[in-house]
């Protein structure tokens, strides 16, 4: 089974652009970082990115992560484990 998915991108059928309103930019969010972390987009980007913009990425996750979720949402939602 498994743990991950991206069902919203394949379901959406909204408007995907941003700056028009909240909704919008929340389901443009969305639908972008789907689309980012898909395995063929990846596959092909990861080596041409430099190690700042690695790290850039990787601590933008942290940190919205840390400011907005608690520790047991985290393990819960992000890593997918049973936390208690």
């Amino acid at each position: 089974m498994k743990k991950y998915s991206h069902n919203f991108v394949e379901e959406y059928n909204g408007f995907i652009g941003f700056g028009w309103d909240r909704q919008s930019d929340e389901n443009t969010v969305i639908c972008y970082l789907q689309m980012f972390s898909d395995d063929g987009l990846m596959k092909k980007l990861i080596s041409k990115l430099s190690d700042d913009e690695l790290e850039e990425i990787y601590s933008m996750i942290n940190r919205l992560m840390k400011a907005h979720l608690n520790e047991s949402e985290y393990h819960r939602l992000f890593l997918k484990e049973d936390h208690h």
